[in-house]
């Protein structure tokens, strides 16, 4: 028996889309902030990311894979930076799959690299994609936003 499914991640409501760089960016100034608190700020993020996307009603494969992850950081908080890299991997591999960042979706996974190479710098790395990742996702909106047809009355 064969069997398929197929996962829609090119769906993109604008609130969605605004949440998620508004999240993105506080939790990225959060982070460099107070970089101490890294694994309540990363787990916080993941979770309120994996809940996010459960409410915009997104495949079920794709939110929990924040929601594990945070779970994993909240719990063994010295498996941060390898938790953190499995989630950009994965993350960066759906932006590819999606072809709607693809120059992002190659900086996460390069940032995933680099947070495995250098734990040390893990708060520093997770609060630049996460910066990156919010402002990129706000550019897009106004962009989209200024191209949408005007109704005039």
């Amino acid at each position: 028996m064969h069997s398929t499914f197929h996962l829609n991640v090119q769906y993109r409501a604008t609130e969605r889309q605004i949440l998620n760089a508004l999240l993105a960016v506080v939790t990225g100034v959060l982070t460099l902030i107070y970089p101490n608190f890294l694994w309540l700020i990363t787990g916080g993020y993941l979770l309120a990311l994996g809940l996010l996307l459960i409410y915009f009603k997104m495949p079920p494969v794709i939110a929990a894979f924040p929601i594990i992850a945070a779970i994993l950081i909240l719990i063994f908080p010295e498996l941060i930076p390898y938790t953190f890299a499995a989630f950009l991997g994965f993350f960066g591999l759906i932006l590819l799959m999606a072809f709607q960042f693809a120059i992002l979706g190659f900086l996460t996974l390069i940032i995933a690299v680099l947070i495995v190479m250098n734990p040390e710098w893990v708060a520093y790395l997770i609060a630049a994609f996460l910066l990156l990742y919010g402002v990129s996702n706000l550019i897009r909106y106004y962009q989209e936003r200024g191209s949408s047809p005007r109704i005039i009355k």
